[in-house]
């Protein structure tokens, strides 16, 4: 067992793409963890298919280090604000925070989200300025944002006395100082063991652990992972596990790890400040605490900020229902909803009347997207809704989700960029140009007005404009509707298979989503329409053959390239009357009411309904 002065526990915290998940490698490979022969992936913390695809951390993952004499624990967390669940969780784990900024954005809202959780729960912090080798870095005035955000987060005044180290994760280099950078990591292994405090907790008390992370082993069931909070925990060792319900039931620790570099190791026993993995508890949660059976105190939950976005799960009842999908019954989907809430705190499922229905909630689209990726690679096939936001009750007022929203952009998309917002309700908090032809713009908007936004900044910005958002918090709802969707869409009048000629017969009419080849059905968007409103085309059409040769059979025709929809971009257009159809090899967009009788009438019976509201 450890001595627990030689003991650090350290999360690292940062905005998506500031670096931590590099810095975490470069931490591993000098500490001489890693055998000089041993071969390690570049991103080696990012073990998730889905997380080295898209370059960003989805999951919280814990590692240990050791060096000269200390283990120093370090769990790397998501900087997306839509994984906030398992940024909260972490912070009970660890007695300090890296921060890590990077040396030319600066503060994003990312930042401050994760940051105000540190705080919160009276972590101490050790800024890292990353990417300091950039040409364009300022880590001065950074260092000033940073400084400015601990105060608006009411640091105290420990918390604002931060050691500050200039890194450059990519290279593998630190220093203290921002002119130069010494030819290893060494400044930053020593600020952590001088600044960070070694765990509190007694190993003469009767033990208590709290299960912060949940693992699943096929051998082994499922794996807890937390800190001991007090007391020593041995292998065999009876236990009580005490609910989320407050009841308490009987378990035994069958297997115990440590960790070592990105290996669990089994261990006989582990002291107060050690974070390990324990086997051999069946159903267990996550919040829920293992103690002294003789002793059975259960430590506070874990709470984590409500869901601000739902969504619909469906059932697929689509003519191609069936086809691509290994999971394709409400029975598989409910189990499947619900045994993902055993290992996501911050996920909502409801079920509703209909059997085949489900109310999903979480913290974002990006939240909901990687949930619904996740389902379509393991084989299951549903359909959903338009994302919506949760609106709450506070005081008897209706209040709606607000977002920080940041946006960099060239100067000459300034204009359209505060015109297209301005109608979706943003109000412009600040406003900065720092002289490199970008300028910095920060609004507050609600939550809806960024539904579907994305795809039109990019086209308004060329491209070239960076936007990140997080959560606020909620205000007074402003009624009227804000954001959506403005453009009508083309619907397949017939099923069949997508022809070149009548593709190019209905290509002036708008944008397709579909290509020659393409197997569509009644009522399914093939594409944009250039107008405000919904028309019917025929892209099954197939040339008339005659045996008159005529005179422009030599022209050669080029297609437009269509906008094939990523999963994200398709749950982004949906609008009020559509679902988007997921299986696990195509993405379909499709009307809610196949047939076109049957959307004149919803459509009417919407209508009667606004207006009765007025």
């Amino acid at each position: 067992m450890h001595n627990r002065d030689l003991i650090r526990n350290i999360a690292i915290i940062a905005h998506v793409d500031h670096g931590k998940t590099t810095l975490v490698d470069k931490l591993l490979q000098q500490s001489g963890t890693f055998r000089d022969n041993e071969a390690v992936a570049e991103r080696a913390m990012d073990s998730n298919d889905l997380e080295r695809e898209r370059g960003i951390t989805i999951l919280a993952k814990n590692t240990a280090i050791r060096y000269k004499d200390y283990l120093i624990n370090i769990v790397d967390t998501p900087g997306h604000a839509d994984f906030g669940g398992e940024v909260e969780r972490i912070m009970r784990m660890v007695d300090g925070v890296l921060l890590v900024v990077d040396s030319f954005e600066g503060c994003m809202p990312q930042t401050k989200f994760v940051l105000r959780k540190a705080l919160q729960n009276g972590l101490t912090p050790v800024v890292v300025l990353n990417k300091i080798d950039r040409p364009n870095a300022r880590p001065a005035e950074v260092v000033d944002e940073v400084l400015d955000l601990f105060i608006e987060l009411e640091a105290s005044d420990e918390q604002l006395d931060f050691p500050v180290v200039y890194a450059s994760a990519l290279n593998g280099t630190a220093s203290l100082d921002p002119e130069r950078q010494d030819a290893n990591m060494e400044a930053l292994y020593e600020k952590i063991i001088e600044h960070i405090p070694a765990p509190k907790g007694n190993i003469e008390e009767p033990l208590q652990f709290q299960v912060t992370l949940l693992d699943y082993n096929e051998y082994l069931g499922r794996i807890a992972i937390g800190r001991v909070n007090r007391g020593i925990i041995k292998q065999g060792q009876p236990i009580a596990v005490l609910t989320r319900e407050g009841s308490v039931k009987q378990g035994r620790v069958e297997k115990l790890f440590g960790f070592s570099g990105l290996k669990r190791i089994e261990i006989e026993q582990a002291g107060a400040g050690d974070i390990v993995a324990i086997a051999g508890v069946k159903d267990i949660n996550i919040g829920e605490t293992f103690a002294d059976p003789a002793y059975p105190e259960a430590m506070p939950l874990l709470e984590i900020e409500e869901p601000t976005m739902q969504m619909t799960f469906l059932v697929n009842n689509s003519p191609f229902a069936g086809r691509e999908g290994k999971w394709v019954t409400s029975r598989k989907l409910r189990e499947r909803l619900f045994k993902e809430l055993e290992t996501d705190v911050s996920l909502r499922v409801q079920e509703t009347d209909s059997p085949d229905e489900f109310i999903v909630s979480g913290r974002g689209e990006l939240h909901l997207g990687i949930l619904l990726e996740n389902m379509r690679r393991e084989g299951y096939e549903l359909q959903v809704s338009k994302p919506e936001v949760i609106i709450k009750e506070i005081d008897g007022v209706k209040h709606e989700p607000m977002e920080k929203l940041i946006i960099d952009v060239p100067e000459d998309s300034m204009g359209a960029v505060m015109e297209s917002l301005g109608t979706r309700k943003a109000e412009m908090l600040n406003m900065t140009n720092n002289g490199t032809g970008n300028v910095r713009l920060e609004f507050l908007i609600p939550a809806r007005g960024l539904i579907g936004y994305r795809t039109h900044f990019l086209t308004i910005t060329r491209g070239y404009g960076i936007m990140n958002h997080a959560f606020d918090s909620y205000a007074p709802y402003q009624g009227a509707e804000v954001g959506g969707r403005h453009e009508g869409v083309l619907i397949a009048s017939e099923s069949g298979v997508a022809t070149t000629y009548g593709i190019l017969s209905v290509e002036d009419r708008g944008i397709l989503f579909i290509e020659p080849g393409t197997e569509v059905y009644e009522g399914m968007i093939v594409g944009e329409h250039n107008r405000d409103n919904d028309i019917i085309v025929n892209v099954c059409k197939e040339k008339a053959l005659t045996n008159v040769r005529s005179a422009t059979k030599e022209e050669t025709v080029k297609m437009k390239v269509p906008r094939i929809l990523s999963l994200e971009q398709a749950l982004e257009y949906l609008n009020d009357d559509e679902y988007c159809e997921i299986t696990p090899k195509s993405i379909r967009l499709r009307k809610k009411y196949l047939d076109k009788g049957e959307r004149a009438r919803y459509e009417k019976q919407r209508k009667m309904a606004a207006n009765a509201a007025e």
